[in-house]
């Protein structure tokens, strides 16, 4: 059998390449040398910062938790659904992409907050969401969403409906298709996705500093405090986004094993 050799690839379009490479990396070399390395250590562990680590591991944590119980009923209404509204359904679920963070989170605070769409009626049973921490899940489940129900409608449809099909054949029950054939055939593509949601919800800022405020050990999450110590402590900030640029290599490029263990 012979094999189909690619074709190659125009010699020019390595310049525009090489030239979007660097502006990715250039910046991110750039944040390493002006790293107070001697520092670093103090920097990065100061009480303020560890608080603002943990509380962004816990609410990214939450809102990833969220998503996944919200984006694979989404993804999967998506990917095999057919009814006439369908492409207004995805515009919106896609909507936060799109959106300034800013936007989602005065949207959020005109919904929950005391005088909000539904925040009014929980007011009436003590129920105050705005500027606590779950103010700060529910941003970061509110642009994070969109990631992961794109990378599982995408698996979805990769993964097509012949064995789903065939299984409803012999007799199971959608449910039971669903729970033994779907979700185990897209599972590397659900685990990319709550990989990549969880990375979006850690580095949020708009949306939590509009709807959930900076209330240290309350709301101040990492990339809030690096916004703060911008202004008072500029070793402190490039210490602090140095380690948050860290944390997310690791997310993606444990996101992108995944999905290239899984064949995605």
């Amino acid at each position: 059998m012979t094999r189909v050799r690619p074709a190659g690839l125009p010699a020019w379009i390595y310049v525009p390449a090489l030239v979007g490479g660097l502006f990715v990396a250039v910046p991110l070399l750039s944040l390493i040398l002006a790293v107070d390395w001697r520092h670093f250590p103090d920097l990065v562990t100061s009480e303020a910062s560890l608080q603002a680590l943990t509380l962004s591991m816990r609410t990214a944590g939450a809102a990833t938790v969220l998503c996944v119980l919200l984006g694979v009923p989404m993804a999967t209404v998506l990917a095999r659904s057919t009814f006439r509204g369908l492409p207004v359904l995805r515009s919106l679920v896609l909507l936060p992409l799109v959106l300034p963070p800013v936007v989602g989170g005065i949207a959020l605070l005109y919904t929950f907050g005391r005088r909000g769409l539904i925040g009014e009626y929980l007011e009436l049973f003590g129920i105050r969401i705005a500027f606590s921490t779950t103010a700060v899940v529910l941003a970061q489940t509110f642009v994070a969403l969109p990631f992961l129900v794109i990378s599982l409608e995408g698996a979805l449809r990769t993964a097509g409906t012949r064995y789903e099909a065939v299984a409803a054949t012999l007799g199971a029950r959608p449910t039971t298709v669903f729970r033994r054939v779907t979700l185990p055939l897209v599972l590397p593509g659900l685990a990319s996705g709550t990989v990549l949601a969880f990375a979006r919800a850690l580095g949020e800022f708009g949306a939590t500093l509009t709807f959930a405020g900076s209330l240290q050990g309350v709301t101040r999450t990492l990339p809030l405090e690096i916004y703060l110590q911008r202004e008072t402590d500029a070793d402190a900030a490039v210490a602090l986004s140095l380690l948050l640029v860290v944390v997310a290599l690791v997310i993606v490029v444990a996101a992108r094993g995944r999905r290239t263990a899984g064949g995605l």
